[in-house]
């Protein structure tokens, strides 16, 4: 596990991650595309997450499972947090030094467009497959 240090562009919020999982996610969910404009790379970070300027930070319930931040003043995408575990997944090029990282997740892999694919070798869930595990875990 790494520990990293983060913030949005304005410096408004600033992130203290101590447990971030090297292998991250990649979600081609519509959402998180919307979200972004491509797919969301990011690093588990569980609840070991200290966050300064968080009265910057806007919530956005988008499902029934978890609420995506953001800075209110320069509008960068700053965490997808699991509402009841409380787990934060932050964009991994929020963070600037990491080193050893892996891709392992492919998520929502059937709604990946066809404009673009990764070489990376990943497990995949489909969205079939990510609603069945919410729905039991929820």
């Amino acid at each position: 596990m790494l520990n990293s240090k983060a913030s949005c562009l304005c410096g408004s919020v600033k992130i203290t991650a101590k447990q971030i999982n090297p292998r991250f996610t990649v979600c081609h969910c519509d959402s998180c595309r919307t979200w972004g404009g491509a797919p969301f790379f990011a690093v588990q970070c569980g609840t070991a997450v200290d966050i300064e300027g968080s009265e910057k930070i806007k919530l956005y319930e988008s499902s029934t499972w978890a609420s995506r931040g953001f800075c209110s003043d320069c509008g960068t995408h700053l965490f997808y947090k699991l509402k009841k575990s409380g787990e934060y997944n932050i964009p991994v090029g929020m963070f600037q030094n990491l080193e050893g990282l892996e891709m392992e997740m492919q998520y929502f892999s059937d709604q990946r467009p066809e404009y673009y694919c990764f070489s990376n070798e990943t497990k995949e869930m489909t969205k079939a497959e990510i609603m069945e595990y919410f729905s039991k875990h929820i």
